[in-house]
């Protein structure tokens, strides 16, 4: 392994300095303007969007379906396609990854960060957003996977530790922020009947199990992950 390999290794699985209470609070309330108000969460969510979607092909992946592709749109909306059984639990772990991917990402990023592993975060978040790319199907998503991979890889390579420090807790502020409010949007949509067939009515279909259960779940998961990771974030 050469010298520059080495220190590059080093970089990705060491540990970095906790930056400093401001930086963390200031990033938080970067997050919350990019995801209450609605002019600029009509932007923000597009990122959300990429989680969403992504949760649901890593799991698709995982439970052994075969994934054929990724569409994300210009109204913040995507579809994930596999193929696979209709039905058990490779197909309901699949549509419940979707709302509940933000949040656990958050969480784990949060963890993360927790422990100084910045460097590792951001280049982990980069990888995946590489491996996503190839399963996109449309020049949308192609634009927006592409804009985001491209901003992880160059806060990693050319910004110093406090900037990558930023970026980071802002990166995970936004998610476990943003897995909260397309919970409460879905549940508004499905309570003036324009959602029939989200997530939560699909696993309705799959389990027999009421939508208003999956909503539940899709809540707790977002409001236990952001909790959780405030602590972590915090170092309550």
């Amino acid at each position: 392994m050469s010298a520059n390999t080495a220190d590059i290794w080093d970089r990705v699985v060491g540990t970095q300095p906790d930056p400093e209470s401001w930086l963390v609070i200031a990033t938080g309330l970067v997050a919350l303007a990019v995801v209450l108000p609605h002019t600029a969460w009509r932007l923000s969510r597009n990122a959300i969007t990429i989680a969403h979607e992504g949760g649901h092909g890593l799991v698709a992946l995982l439970t052994g379906r075969q994934l054929d592709g990724i569409r994300l749109h210009s109204d913040t909306s995507g579809l994930t396609v596999s193929r696979g059984k209709p039905h058990g639990i490779g197909m309901v772990l699949t549509a419940a990854a979707g709302y509940t991917a933000p949040s656990l990402l958050g969480l784990a990023g949060a963890w993360l960060l927790s422990a100084g592993h910045i460097t590792a975060l951001l280049w982990g978040a980069t990888a995946l957003l590489l491996a996503m790319l190839v399963m996109i199907r449309n020049a949308y998503g192609l634009l927006t996977v592409v804009l985001a991979g491209g901003a992880f890889l160059l806060v990693s390579w050319r910004f110093d530790a406090e900037v990558q420090a930023g970026f980071a807790y802002a990166v995970v502020w936004f998610l476990l922020l943003g897995g909260v409010r397309p919970v409460f949007e879905l549940q508004v949509k499905r309570r003036g009947g324009r959602a029939p067939d989200s997530d939560a009515d699909q696993l309705a279909r799959l389990t027999h199990v009421p939508p208003l259960a999956w909503l539940l779940l899709f809540h707790a998961v977002a409001l236990c992950s952001l909790t959780g990771g405030a602590r972590w974030l915090m170092d309550w």
